[in-house]
């Protein structure tokens, strides 16, 4: 009997006060029909949170819970978080320090 490869999808788990987003995309297009080339492209400061860690131990032990969920979509500083390709997708870790906002829709 052969045995077929089957593809797991990995799955990131945050530590302590961390989160994974997905960034999300921008339109490449402006509103005057001008194609935006990517090398022109500023990064994209909103993403859509897919998993959030369990909160930082504060002085006296006691887990501090994150105000972030999955599914949130934020806004996040500029120039933080470290970006990891996993299977095809693109995300960023960062701190929850590192969140200016809550978008809500």
């Amino acid at each position: 009997m052969a045995k077929t490869a089957t593809k797991t999808k990995s799955k990131l788990e945050p530590l302590a006060d961390r989160i994974v987003i997905r960034p999300l995309k921008h339109e490449e297009v402006t509103a005057s029909g001008l194609v935006i080339p990517d090398t022109a492209k500023e990064k994209p400061q909103q993403g859509e949170v897919v998993a959030v860690g369990p909160g930082r131990l504060d002085d006296n032990g006691k887990r501090v819970p994150m105000d972030i969920q999955v599914g949130d979509r934020i806004l996040y500083a500029k120039y933080t978080g470290t970006e990891v390709k996993l299977d095809g997708e693109e995300y960023i870790v960062l701190n929850e320090k590192d969140v200016l906002a809550k978008i809500i829709v």
